[in-house]
């Protein structure tokens, strides 16, 4: 079985999708969030994506207010990311019934902490690795490492973390399918759960995820805005797997 995860980006407490991560290309696609929510959950979801795109590019999250509600309003697990850089924010969203954390930036910056926090929350620690060209992208993209996105995911593994969630910048918002390819690569790489990010823009894009053995979930986020997939589908299609 392969988890099909509904995605919701916010940006000053709206649902937006970027293109390729850049915060000036962003298609604003509801007001409200907690109602986003609930119909992805009522399509049949049992986890959702929730990113903080402000605090992805501020180093401080923005949005927790709408996270918080979200929380509130769905019963589905919540992964999220975004901006979460220090145990404190850890500490809340965990305590506030987040299911999984994500932490970005700081697998780069400071892997000590990353470590930290494994070990106090097992299991509920995922690393998010954005690669453009195979290199690591931090802070909102903004910036891109030297680091290889396949080195820093067999530390994280090394120290840890619960799994990788792994996203091609290049297909992003782009519609153009995953790159199927470097998730299978990733996937074959490590022993904890990968979930492929980026280019979902159909059912067949579906069907060739499901080809990748052991990929544990893909998060799919403007197709189903823009109807280019029909989640329920999706969903159908990928838990007959089990």
């Amino acid at each position: 079985m392969m988890f099909v995860i509904p995605a919701i980006d916010l940006k000053e407490g709206r649902c937006v999708r970027l293109l390729q991560g850049r915060k000036e290309d962003a298609t604003v696609y509801s007001d409200d969030p907690v109602a986003t929510a609930r119909k992805w959950e009522a399509t049949g979801a049992r986890r959702l994506h929730v990113v903080d795109l402000d605090g992805a590019f501020t180093g401080s999250q923005k949005n927790l207010e709408s996270v918080l509600n979200i929380r509130k309003a769905v019963s589905m697990e919540i992964e999220v990311g975004g901006g979460i850089r220090d145990m404190i924010r850890i500490e809340n969203l965990l305590s506030a019934g987040i299911s999984s954390v994500i932490l970005g930036t700081i697998a780069v910056e400071n892997p000590e902490l990353v470590k930290e926090a494994c070990a106090k929350y097992p299991g509920r620690i995922m690393v998010g690795i954005d690669a453009k060209n195979g290199d690591v992208a931090v802070k909102g993209w903004v910036e891109v490492t030297k680091v290889r996105a396949s080195e820093l995911a067999h530390r994280m593994q090394d120290i840890g973390c619960a799994g990788i969630i792994y996203t091609d910048i290049a297909k992003d918002g782009m519609l153009s399918g995953p790159n199927i390819e470097a998730v299978r690569q990733m996937v074959q790489g490590l022993r904890i759960p990968v979930i492929a990010s980026g280019g979902i823009s159909s059912i067949e894009d579906i069907r060739n995820l499901l080809t990748i053995k052991g990929l544990w979930g893909a998060i799919t986020g403007k197709a189903i805005y823009s109807g280019t997939l029909d989640l329920k589908e999706a969903l159908r299609i990928s838990e007959k797997k089990c």
